[in-house]
C-alpha cells in the first residue's frame, strides 16, 4: 500500500525549535516526528512511502539515509518551491498514481487511528477521498451533510464560510490531517503550482464523493507548538506501558 507524508513545511508554530531544523525532525519521546510517522505507517501495512521535503531538506535526507526502514521510501523534492498540500501531492503523482488508493499523513500528527481500517473504509471505487475528522475546537472546520459527504468549510475566527454542495443541515468537523485518496483525483485537479488540497476538495465535492469518517474515540494530536510535545510524549509513554 502507498502513503505520502507531508513533511515540507516550515513548522513556524514550533519556533524556536524549528529555527535550525525541520518540523519533521523535532523529537517527541526521543524520536523524530518523521520516524514516528514512518513506523506507524509500516505497522499498518504501508510499504511504499513518499516524503516531500523543502525546509532543511538535506537534514531530512541525511536522517533517512541513516536509518533502515522496512519500506521503500522516496523523496519528492520541493526545495525550489514549497507547493502547499495540494501542489505537494500533485507533484508526487509519479509515486502515487496507479490503480489503488493512497494515504496522506501530516508529519506532525500523533494518533492511535487504525490507518488500515481507514484505508479499507475508503475502499469503495466511487469515493474520491476519505477524510479522518472529529469534533474538537479548531480555527477551521469542514462542513458535512447528514451522510458525511463534504459540503463546505468555515473559518471559525473570521466567520468566512464556503458552501460548495448545499444541504439544509450541515455539521462541523475538524480535519485530522490524515486522508485516503483515489488516484482518480489527479485527472480531476486543474490547478497547477502552489495550491491547497482543501481548496481542491471544496471545488470537487459537488461532483465527486468526498466523505468524512468521524473518529470520536481516537487520540489525535497535532504537534503544532512546543506545549503539545509534552502531551504527545505522555500519550506515547502510555502506549508503551
Amino acid at each position: 500500500m502507498k502513503a505520502m507524508i507531508l513533511a515540507a513545511g516550515y513548522g513556524t508554530r514550533l519556533l524556536p525549535l524549528t529555527q535550525n531544523k525541520p518540523k519533521a525532525l523535532i523529537e517527541v519521546g526521543g524520536k523524530p516526528l518523521l520516524e514516528h510517522c514512518i513506523e506507524n505507517l509500516i505497522n499498518f501495512g504501508f510499504n511504499e512511502i513518499v516524503i516531500n521535503t523543502h525546509y532543511f531538506a538535506s537534514q531530512v535526507i541525511s536522517f533517512l539515509n541513516s536509518k533502515t526502514f522496512d519500506a521503500n521510501i522516496f523523496i519528492s523534492d520541493e526545495t525550489e518551491r514549497l507547493l502547499d498540500t495540494g501542489g505537494g501531492i500533485f507533484k508526487a503523482r509519479q509515486f502515487l498514481d496507479g490503480n489503488e488508493p493512497f494515504l496522506v499523513h501530516n508529519v506532525d500528527i500523533i494518533s492511535n487511528i487504525d490507518l488500515a481500517e481507514l484505508y479499507n473504509i475508503h475502499g469503495q471505487a466511487d469515493i474520491l477521498a476519505t477524510l479522518a475528522v472529529n469534533q474538537r475546537d479548531s480555527s477551521r472546520v469542514f462542513l458535512f451533510n447528514n451522510d458525511m459527504q463534504l459540503a463546505g468549510w468555515r473559518n471559525m475566527v473570521t466567520g468566512k464560510v464556503i458552501i460548495s454542495n448545499f444541504s439544509p443541515q450541515l455539521t462541523a468537523y475538524a480535519f485530522c490531517g490524515i486522508h485516503v485518496i483515489s488516484p482518480r483525483i489527479f485527472s480531476a485537479i486543474k490547478a497547477t503550482g502552489v495550491f491547497s488540497i482543501v481548496d481542491i476538495y471544496l471545488n470537487l465535492c459537488k461532483d465527486y464523493r468526498i466523505q468524512g469518517v468521524n473518529l470520536p474515540n481516537n487520540f489525535i494530536l497535532d504537534v503544532g507548538n512546543p506545549d503539545s510535545i509534552a502531551i504527545a510524549e505522555s500519550f506515547l509513554h502510555s502506549c508503551n506501558h
